[in-house]
């Protein structure tokens, strides 16, 4: 007898709808993730626009999160960092594939404080740190050779002694006015939770979406 049992059953089980608190739930999924997805389970998309309003999006790492939003750190004077920091608003995506789940987040942009941002630049790879010095990200690079220069430039600078952090590296908190959480069905009828709040200070308002 053949078995047709839809072989995703499993993932696609259970409620989450009263949860109360997104954070607890985006915590929980964030934990699965990092026990099934094979590389980068804090890997999101963001979402910006320039000064046309023309979206740009890429792939960033979350480096932390809390009640006061998702921590990210860039180039404020990369494309992406100019564009956060002159529209004040942005948007994620975390899409785990082996789950069949997906957030999204909305919100403002915060620049985290300088001695946040000096705590996490200490605790990158050496290499990293240099290469946060080294690369004008975002902007034309005449050869692959010119980037390799720049780092050996700081490598001989800093030596042996502490690499301060470039005041042009820090951080960005996403402070998330609306949190969706998507969770796959079959045949397309996929469960789509909202949280919502009309400022960091108001408690959280949720409803089910249709897919």
């Amino acid at each position: 007898m053949t078995d047709l049992k839809d072989p995703h059953e499993e993932l696609t089980k259970g409620d989450f709808s009263g949860v109360e608190n997104p954070f607890d739930l985006f915590s929980e999924w964030l934990g699965d993730a990092r026990a099934s997805e094979p590389n980068d389970p804090n890997a999101l998309s963001l979402a910006t626009v320039d000064p046309d309003g023309l979206p740009n999006v890429r792939m960033v790492l979350l480096k932390g999160f809390d009640e006061r939003g998702f921590t990210f750190y860039t180039n404020l004077e990369s494309a992406k960092g100019r564009e956060l920091l002159s529209s004040g608003k942005a948007a994620m995506c975390f899409h785990w594939k082996s789950l069949r789940r997906q957030v999204r987040i909305r919100g403002a942009i915060l620049q985290v404080s300088g001695e946040e941002a000096d705590a996490y630049y200490q605790s990158r790879p050496r290499g990293s740190r240099i290469g946060a010095w080294a690369s004008k990200q975002s902007r034309p690079l005449e050869s692959r050779f010119a980037l390799e220069k720049e780092v050996a430039r700081y490598t001989a600078k800093f030596g042996i002694s502490d690499i301060p952090r470039p005041d042009h590296w820090s951080g960005l908190r996403l402070e998330p006015a609306s949190i969706e959480f998507w969770h796959d069905r079959p045949f397309r009828l996929h469960d789509r939770l909202q949280f919502n709040r009309s400022s960091s200070d108001q408690p959280w308002s949720k409803e089910r979406l249709y897919p």
